[in-house]
């Protein structure tokens, strides 16, 4: 009997080693994967730009540190002038995360008032929830998720500077859901991450508000360092001035939202085929708008006339998108210098020349020609579209030396 005791306890201790030996295993590899991750984070995204990549990169890493993670999903405020934030999801066995965007009217839906995204970042503090419990969840996202087969769900809020919040949240369908150590990694990863995700925020926030106020191209350039006073280059250019008609009779009269939103639908008219055919918004001038189409594009001629006829044809020709907009367009090409002009401190990026004074002068000759797009000879002959137009003759613009040769665009 004694010696089957002892064999006994013989048996029980060689079990326990052999467990211990893999726990120790375990935690020796997921310590290795731990300090590889901690390491990628630190050094190794210096030359990754994108968040989206990051992230879907991260979550791989995760699951080779043996966590089992089977859905991810990152919240991210970037201010952007149609949507409020960006929204990642990762999920197991897709090779990159799914980008959606969020928008402002978001914040007062039912759907984001009664979740846990809204308490985490109310509260700033980490919210947690087994799935894996019989009965309605307190929110509807817990019970979709459990009807997924995810088994466990965390919601972590991180602060950037200057009081920003945004939020990542895992899930996993492992029985029993996250371990102690798991929860334990992932805190100590997130202050690094925290970091990576405000640098590349702070930079697309900065290229949002670029292209945003002056345009893409005038926003790639003072990225580049181009905001030197004086700096720019000369280019060879379609210009388009337009200009809103009765603007001051519509200001005398309108309250002020009203006329706001007049404003809006009529740049809304003007811009998007602007941009739509590749040219560029430089500026809106109160009621007007200053834009050009560089000619090193091949066919930019036609593409700024093509913008100008859909514009007008969607204010003012059968199945108008709005009432009441008139606006009056010159159309010049020439050469122009496009770069940075202004004071010591406050500079615009912009076009000068006087090729963008003729222009200009074109628009105002609507008013009096009583034809809504005209266009200077040059132009016409860059385009070749004289079968387009009628000749109105020879005009001499105001301030400008030499009488222009002007022809009306037909729509």
């Amino acid at each position: 009997m004694d010696s089957l005791r002892s064999r006994l306890n013989s048996l029980r201790g060689n079990r326990n080693a052999i467990f211990k030996r893999f726990i120790d295993d375990r935690m020796d590899t997921r310590n290795e994967f731990r300090s590889n991750v901690l390491e990628w984070l630190s050094t190794g995204v210096n030359e990754e730009p994108l968040n989206e990549r990051i992230f879907s990169e991260l979550c791989r890493r995760l699951v080779h540190c043996q966590i089992a993670l089977s859905r991810v999903t990152l919240h991210l405020l970037v201010h952007h002038p149609q949507w409020l934030g960006t929204r990642l999801i990762w999920t197991r066995g897709r090779p990159d995360a799914v980008i959606q965007t969020v928008a402002y009217e978001v914040e007062a839906s039912d759907a984001f008032l009664r979740s846990p995204f809204r308490q985490a970042i109310a509260t700033g503090k980490v919210v947690r929830q087994k799935l894996q419990i019989v009965g309605p969840h307190v929110f509807a996202v817990y019970e979709e998720l459990r009807q997924q087969g995810h088994t466990d769900y965390v919601a972590w809020p991180f602060d950037h500077t200057e009081g920003r919040r945004h939020l990542i949240t895992f899930s996993t369908d492992k029985d029993g859901g996250f371990q102690n150590d798991e929860i334990a990694l992932l805190a100590e990863l997130l202050p690094i991450y925290t970091l990576v995700t405000e640098i590349r925020v702070k930079n697309q926030l900065a290229k949002t508000l670029l292209e945003t106020y002056v345009g893409s191209y005038a926003g790639e350039q003072i990225l580049q360092g181009a905001i030197t006073r004086g700096s720019g280059v000369t280019i060879n250019a379609g210009i388009l001035i337009c200009d809103l008609r009765n603007f001051s009779r519509l200001s005398d009269q309108l309250p002020r939202d009203e006329l706001i939103e007049i404003l809006n639908n009529y740049f809304d008219v003007v811009a998007e085929p602007i941009e739509k055919y590749g040219g560029e918004i430089l500026k809106f001038i109160g009621d007007g708008l200053l834009s050009v189409f560089p000619l090193e594009v091949p066919g930019a001629c036609h593409r700024l006339l093509q913008a100008v006829r859909e514009a007008h044809v969607a204010a003012c020709g059968p199945g108008k998108l709005v009432d009441g907009i008139k606006f009056g367009t010159g159309i010049h090409i020439g050469e122009v210098m496009y770069g940075n002009i202004g004071s010591k401190k406050r500079l615009d990026f912009t076009v000068i020349g006087s090729a963008v004074n003729t222009a200009f002068k074109l628009e105002a000759l609507t008013k009096t020609l009583q034809r809504p797009i005209l266009a200077s000879r040059d132009f016409v002959v860059a385009a070749d579209c004289f079968a387009q137009t009628d000749y109105l003759g020879r005009h001499t613009l105001h301030k400008i030396d030499v009488a222009v040769d002007v022809h009306a665009v037909n729509l």
